[in-house]
């Protein structure tokens, strides 16, 4: 099975897919932390052929938590939003987008589920929606104690937006468990 990992450096889902037999990729403008299968690059352009896509699209100017800042950047939120809006168009069977809670759960839909890093083995919170096309909700697999909000109180310094980022291990090994039992039904069908 193809499966894309749209606006992904880190490899950290790719890799999680990958590690069980999939043919994932990561797709972003920078380089991938961790090698593998990635291309650097523009995702409207390799969006075809991929069975599965989970796309964690920029969330700077679609956060709650940036909404002070929203009617100075009306501009940079138009663009944000239509890249958002593309990658919920295209045209791969089955899709996932990621966001923090923010507009698009007004301009888009709500999403189908948010989920917790402490419900999947990380005693952080951190809300996220999941958007879902084709696609079970994600059940947890390890809830834990422990509510910190480790990706809020990350100090100012210029990767800070990369390490708030970064997917948590245990929700890309639920992913892959998970969407990828649903992907190998759906072609076994």
């Amino acid at each position: 099975m193809r499966i894309l990992i749209a606006c992904e450096f880190s490899g950290i889902v790719r890799d999680a897919f990958a590690t069980r037999g999939h043919d994932a990729w990561s797709c972003d403008l920078l380089p991938s932390e961790r090698g593998g299968k990635h291309i650097q690059g523009d995702i409207a352009k390799v969006m075809a052929d991929f069975d599965l896509m989970i796309a964690f699209p920029p969330c700077t100017h679609l956060a709650v938590s940036g909404a002070r800042w929203f009617k100075d950047k009306r501009e940079e939120q138009k663009a944000s939003i239509d890249f958002f809006l593309m990658l919920s168009e295209c045209h791969i069977h089955m899709i996932a987008l990621e966001n923090p809670i923010g507009i698009m759960s007004t301009i888009y839909r709500k999403p189908d589920q948010i989920i917790q890093p402490w419900q999947f083995g990380h005693g952080e919170v951190k809300a996220t929606c999941l958007w879902l096309k084709n696609l079970p909700k994600l059940q947890p697999t390890k809830v834990v104690e422990g509510r910190t909000a480790r990706v809020h109180r990350e100090p100012p310094g210029p990767d800070r937006w990369k390490n708030r980022s970064r997917t948590y291990i245990g929700i890309a090994e639920a992913m892959a468990d998970q969407w990828g039992a649903a992907l190998n039904q759906t072609q076994g069908e």
